[in-house]
């Protein structure tokens, strides 16, 4: 299976404007641990969730399957960062005590990354996909966003995306799974960081080489009319839906 490379030219923007996940969410996998010393953030992007596992983890190692992301990825003295597939980490036998995929495990090939992380994870060591959904807003602006996401760049989601979007319920997961916590992202933010946010959607690339800009500019206007002062901050909610499983 090859890696399919929707991000590489939008990294900047992925650092920028990806949401940061919730210190709760960290808290709660490393409860689950029975020990904190080596968290594997695969397929770990910019580096978002990696650098708050540092928060909990003694030794994270970040991989992810794009060079382009792993150069712009957030520097930190506990998280070693590396380009490699999440099929194969390079990684010894039974070394790691949390496997966490962020918003990543939809573009795997699945069996194969089960196997490395049965091989990497020592016994007991904890495994969690993590995935947020369509973002939420307040009535003013979530019409805007819910047609543009939906009518507008519907036909140019990749196939995967049906995977976020019900919560990686649809995701073969052999595990005996653990009933997670509800959690979620919340960010206050004003009208350029939503936008910049959706300008990092694999959709978006889509759309543009179809389409060109005119698409996504519109939106731009719309949203910011129905924001009214596009300086003033708002609450935008992405629901996190979680698989874990201890191996």
């Amino acid at each position: 299976m090859s890696f399919k490379d929707h991000f590489s030219a939008s990294s900047a923007g992925y650092a920028a404007y990806r949401p940061t996940y919730p210190h709760t969410l960290v808290d709660y996998l490393a409860s689950l641990c029975a020990r904190t010393d080596v968290a594997l953030d695969v397929g770990c992007g910019t580096g978002q969730l990696s650098v708050l596992l540092a928060d909990r983890f003694t030794r994270v190692i970040a991989t992810d399957a794009s060079a382009q992301q792993i150069e712009k990825a957030e520097p930190h003295a506990r998280v070693e960062y590396r380009v490699a597939p999440a099929e194969n980490s390079g990684l010894p036998d039974q070394s790691v005590d949390l496997i966490t995929a962020a918003q990543a495990a939809h573009w795997f090939d699945l069996p194969a990354f089960y196997a490395e992380a049965r091989r990497v994870g020592k016994p007991g060591a904890v495994l969690a996909l993590i995935t947020y959904g369509v973002v939420q807003a307040d009535p003013d602006i979530d019409p805007v966003i819910q047609h543009f996401y939906k009518a507008v760049l519907g036909a140019h989601w990749p196939p995967e995306r049906r995977h976020v979007e019900v919560g990686y319920r649809s995701l073969e997961f052999p595990f005996h799974e653990l009933t997670a916590p509800p959690m979620a992202i919340e960010v206050d933010w004003r009208a350029s960081d939503l936008i910049g946010y959706a300008d990092t959607w694999s959709a978006v690339r889509a759309a543009e080489k179809a389409l060109g800009r005119a698409p996504i500019e519109a939106f731009k206007r719309d949203l910011i009319e129905a924001w009214r002062d596009p300086e003033m901050r708002r609450i935008i909610r992405f629901p996190l839906s979680l698989r874990v499983a201890k191996l």
